[in-house]
């Protein structure tokens, strides 16, 4: 037993621990974290759809209700909610007219039915008569 003499001499490196060893753990943990990353861009991408589709809903309310007082009637006022609709989003549209007051229900894009019936954005607009 020798105390106080350093030794120079380095371990020899075993066989699978070179530089090439390591080489698959980056991709290896990629792999575990591809999910999770995946998971997040589709969240990130259904939070974008629900307030692009809350702007959507809004504005076709509007067009509708301008439509209502310029006395077109609740068929001219569907008619304006369609027309400020882009074309996706008009046969995932429910309008109802009742009295001065139109609503637009829209349910956004979404790769799970069930999670764009959930999500479904209501938005109204009402005309008072002067």
């Amino acid at each position: 037993m020798s105390l106080g003499v350093a030794s120079s001499a380095r371990p020899r490196p075993s066989a699978g621990a070179g530089p090439g060893a390591q080489a698959g753990q980056a991709t290896v943990e990629l792999l575990g974290v591809l999910p999770l990353l995946v998971a997040l861009g589709l969240a990130a991408f259904q939070l974008l759809a629900v307030g692009y589709s809350s702007v959507l809903a809004g504005n076709a309310a509007e067009a509708g209700a301008l439509a209502l007082a310029d006395g077109s009637g609740a068929a001219g006022a569907r008619a304006g909610v369609r027309a400020a609709l882009p074309g996706w989003s008009r046969a995932r549209t429910r309008v109802t007219v009742d009295g001065g007051r139109v609503v637009v229900r829209l349910q956004p894009p979404s790769l799970l039915k069930v999670l764009a019936e959930r999500l479904e954005i209501t938005a109204d607009a009402s005309v008072e008569a002067l």
